[in-house]
């Protein structure tokens, strides 16, 4: 991982992700997935390793009265069926009615026209927070045509002017996730240099991170931290959970079940001591 950005123990990030983790675990949020049919089981079992409580609702006429129910909702285009695209809708309309903080993770649009549309009436609708890697974003913003299916092939940093638009157009905390995440309000930028390139070698490494968000936006409503701070932490902690898991697998096999244990495991003087974070006011 990049080595650009030095540890910053004393980072305000830092310690509300240290304070965000303890919340969520000591009051579980509800969280609502609609996900990619890939990646749902993972995606459960590293909510229930971090101390959420997951729930992959994504049934119409379910959907949107649940999405108003929960602590947070993850809407995910990875495999954009007839029926998910009704539900996603459905719940996007519920979380808004609601005030439920919603995360859109734009899977793969920009070249595939179905999920591109969705995800184009979706972030009219104003999502919370908005994940995804350089290309997506970029797609998101009509500045690309999208990566190579579900990978990028555009960096962190060329996605920086997208990221700023779409927070600026839609109201959103967006993420981009790469060797060095980017995660903007159009106010502040905060850079995260914490993670290992096994996450890209695990079917679901990328969108399990969404849920992970929308489990933190969840927490932080209601400790009244704001959702740049909460989707900044929730990548922080999944990032250095990530590495400790790296340093003991021997391959994305074994990462993937080390993973679920570091996200059980990770606590405040893990993230303290291993943070590389750079945080600035535009």
């Amino acid at each position: 991982m990049s080595d650009r950005l030095r540890p910053e123990s004393e980072s305000t990030l830092v310690a509300s992700a240290a304070e965000l983790l303890s919340a969520l675990r000591e009051s579980p949020p509800l969280t609502h997935c609609i996900t990619n049919t890939v990646v749902t089981g993972f995606t459960a079992n590293v909510l229930l390793a971090l101390g959420a409580a997951p729930a992959m609702v994504d049934i119409v006429d379910e959907a949107g009265l649940f999405a108003g129910v929960a602590s947070g909702t993850l809407i995910n285009l990875g495999t954009p069926t007839p029926e998910h695209r009704a539900a996603s809708l459905e719940a996007a309309a519920g979380a808004n009615a609601a005030g439920t903080p919603w995360v859109l993770d734009p899977v793969a649009i920009g070249a595939l026209p179905v999920r591109t549309a969705l995800a184009h009436d979706l972030v009219a609708s104003r999502p919370t927070a908005i994940r995804g890697n350089a290309s997506e974003i970029l797609a998101l913003a009509g500045l690309s045509s999208g990566g190579r299916g579900v990978d990028a092939t555009d960096t962190t940093d060329a996605a920086s002017d997208a990221a700023l638009a779409l927070a600026a157009r839609h109201g959103s905390v967006v993420a981009v996730s790469g060797p060095v995440d980017l995660i903007t309000d159009g106010h502040r930028i905060v850079r995260i240099a914490n993670g290992d390139e096994l996450l890209t070698r695990v079917t679901g490494g990328g969108c399990a991170l969404g849920a992970v968000m929308a489990a933190f936006l969840g927490t932080a409503r209601t400790t009244g931290v704001d959702p740049l701070t909460a989707v900044a932490s929730a990548s922080l902690v999944y990032t250095v959970a990530a590495e400790r898991a790296a340093a003991r697998a021997a391959g994305p096999g074994s990462f993937a079940v080390e993973l679920l244990d570091a996200l059980a495991s990770v606590g405040p003087r893990d993230i303290a001591d291993a943070a590389r974070v750079e945080e600035r006011a535009l």
